[in-house]
């Protein structure tokens, strides 16, 4: 790694308000200088990097015309926000993003008032914005209210609902719509620029003003052709149409990295007195960082890595990644079945799923940040006989619930839920960590619900999904890699319902659920240091229980502890409600429950976050110990054993 970069006019910035003092020639400077120091923070820490590359010039440019923190802004997702939060403050701590009491990866209401909105998932950014809107003028408060959100952010159907409230509302909002990918636009250049600055000025908007209280005095006729001759000639000449629509003053598009363009228009925008805006700025992902220039997938999220190079720093591994199980087992399904379709909400590269589009290009489907629309597209797959998987992260599923729900388990549609990131997710910290799923899903009948131990048993998982027609399926796997086992050269599918038993003991039984098997099988080994040998099952489902196997590992046993990677509702609970239905809890059986507390688990590293839910082998350990009331030498050597690894 070289030295700290050389930023000497960025060493003069500690709040926005000294950007007021700075002209557009030392702006650009400016510009230049936290664009290196993204890169270089990030470089050590890992984290977003395409996206605050991108709007570098934009974050200048807004700080230098609004008034933050009293104007509000909004950063939709967070993850682009890394300029921002150097130019707010937080600079001294920008090299401990994603870091265990470092600053977040997104932004954060607790973290800084220049955050007014924490944000992890994408296009919240409108709704929120047009709340604070009306907040403030409730109170009687006169400030801007910015929202940026991007391109991809925008296909999210709640990004058009906000919108269509603001403009029937007519609200006093600004929105910035960053497209990055040239989605919505094409390139643009000093024509555009100029009539943006035209039509966002106080002269155009006068004269379209004047105009309007002419065209109320036509007849009604006359004054609806009159208006949307206006929009036509605006909108054939800067587009916008569809924001037009939905009750938005468009503006754009604008180079997005030229702040002679960018200053001048959102210095008319904020002094407007009009309804909502929308501008619409041109962006390059990654942009001045040649390797994310160049590869804007591989550069969205990305672990410590040499600026020079641009080589990503990670660490070997002799396992594979649960998520390349799960997309390698897939694509050997499709090859025998061409029912196998797969559907993504924007995240093909982190399911897998590109490598499954290379080979099937027409059975897979990136709807966008859509996940609502996923489930339900995948429903409508189903019922034409289609066998689909819907590839979604455990923290995003969440958004699509309700059609989980009416759409799919309702109408008891074979639809197969491929659930990545399910438990903790290290640095991404609350916002992205998948806790809910097992609870949120097994309270929806109709539904069938696998963990794979390990990796061979999630290849055996997307065997049994694809086999399985009678109504919706879901499986869970965690971030990370696998633990090394012996790989079967085809799945085969699992009777539904059965569990497995990998150790037989006695005394005490340890029931995993999902990846935690792993440390299960280590704090059996811990356990023989106290003379104990527990015996050892793998639930491999929680819906439909294996009712025979929990009723005999509760009978035939002192002990019985449950071990998940998910919050308070799953699993646990699950065997719980059985144990006291059926009278097994009556007994002497001591039953406890192990899974991650009942808290939004701040960022750490994996293993951290463990160790503080008990979910390691030293807490599982403990948990038996002191289930079976070992005296406190026992408990003392436990801890010090602990404190040493």
């Amino acid at each position: 790694m070289t030295d700290k970069p050389s930023t000497p006019l960025l060493d003069t910035v500690s709040t926005p308000a000294d950007l007021k003092t700075l002209d557009r020639a030392q702006l650009r400077q400016l510009a230049d200088e936290l664009r290196v120091e993204v890169i270089d923070a990030v470089s050590c820490t890992g984290g977003h990097l395409g996206a605050g590359l991108g709007v570098v010039e934009l974050s200048v440019a807004i700080h230098a015309v609004f008034d933050t923190p009293r104007d509000r802004l909004i950063w939709d997702v967070g993850h682009q926000a890394y300029p921002h939060k150097i130019l707010t403050g937080r600079r001294a701590r920008i090299r401990t993003l994603r870091q265990r009491d470092g600053l977040s990866g997104f932004t954060r209401r607790a973290e800084s008032d220049y955050d007014p909105f924490g944000a992890g998932h994408s296009s919240t950014s409108i709704s929120a914005g047009l709340g604070m809107a009306v907040g403030s003028d409730l109170q009687g408060k006169r400030r801007n209210v910015v929202a940026v959100i991007g391109d991809g952010a925008m296909s999210a159907g709640m990004a058009y609902e906000a919108m269509n409230n603001a403009g029937a509302m007519n609200a006093r909002l600004i929105v910035i719509l960053n497209d990055n990918d040239m989605s919505i636009a094409p390139p643009t250049g000093a024509m555009s620029a100029y009539l943006a600055r035209l039509v966002s000025g106080p002269a155009y908007r006068g004269i379209r003003e004047t105009a309007k209280q002419l065209a109320d005095l036509l007849p009604p006729f006359l004054k609806d052709k009159a208006r949307k001759t206006e929009e036509f000639a605006r909108g054939w000449w800067t587009g916008g149409t569809l924001f037009e629509e939905l009750g938005f003053y468009y503006v754009g598009p604008i180079d997005g990295h030229n702040l002679d363009h960018l200053l001048p228009v959102l210095e008319n925008v904020r002094d407007a007195e009009t309804g909502p805006i929308l501008v619409h700025v041109i962006t390059k992902k990654g942009k001045g960082y040649a390797p994310a220039e160049d590869s804007a997938d591989k550069y969205h999220g990305v672990s410590k890595f040499n600026v020079i190079t641009g080589a990503q720093a990670k660490a070997p591994s002799n396992a594979p990644s649960y998520t390349s199980v799960f997309a390698s087992s897939l694509i050997q399904e499709a090859r025998e079945d061409e029912r196998v379709v797969a559907v993504t909400a924007a995240m093909p590269s982190g399911t897998g799923l590109d490598k499954f589009g290379e080979l099937f290009p027409n059975r897979i489907f990136d709807v966008g940040i859509a996940e609502q629309h996923a489930v339900t597209f995948a429903a409508g797959l189903a019922c034409e006989g289609m066998r689909p998987f819907c590839a979604i992260y455990s923290t995003f599923l969440q958004r699509a619930y309700d059609q989980v729900v009416h759409d799919v388990a309702i109408q008891n549609l074979p639809v197969r839920f491929a659930i990545d990131r399910a438990g903790y997710v290290g640095a991404d910290g609350p916002t992205h960590a998948g806790n809910y799923d097992a609870a949120y899903l097994g309270a929806i009948p109709n539904m069938v619900l696998m963990a794979a131990g390990d990796e061979a048993e999630l290849k055996h998982m997307v065997a049994t999904a694809t086999a399985y027609d009678e109504g919706p399926i879901a499986f869970r796997y965690p971030r990370g890699d696998g633990l090394g086992v012996e790989m079967p050269e085809r799945g085969l599918p699992l009777e539904i319902g059965r569990g497995r038993i990998l150790r037989e003991g006695s005394s005490v039984a340890i029931l995993s659920y999902g990846t935690r098997l792993g440390d299960v099988i280590a704090a059996a080994e811990k356990l023989a240091a106290f003379g104990l040998s527990p015996t050892i099952a793998d639930a491999r489902f929680m819906k439909p229980l294996d009712e025979a196997l929990i009723a005999r590992l509760a009978r035939e046993h002192e002990v019985l502890l449950t071990v998940e990677e998910g919050g308070i509702g799953g699993f646990g609970s699950h065997v719980a409600v059985f144990l006291a239905r059926n009278g097994l809890l009556d007994g002497k059986l001591r039953f406890r429950p192990l899974m991650m507390p009942d808290t939004f688990t701040e960022q750490a590293s994996q293993a951290d976050m463990y160790a503080a839910a008990g979910l390691d082998p030293a807490g599982i350990v403990s948990t038996v110990l002191s289930a079976l009331g070992t005296d406190a030498e026992a408990m003392r050597l436990l801890n010090a054993s602990r404190d040493a690894t």
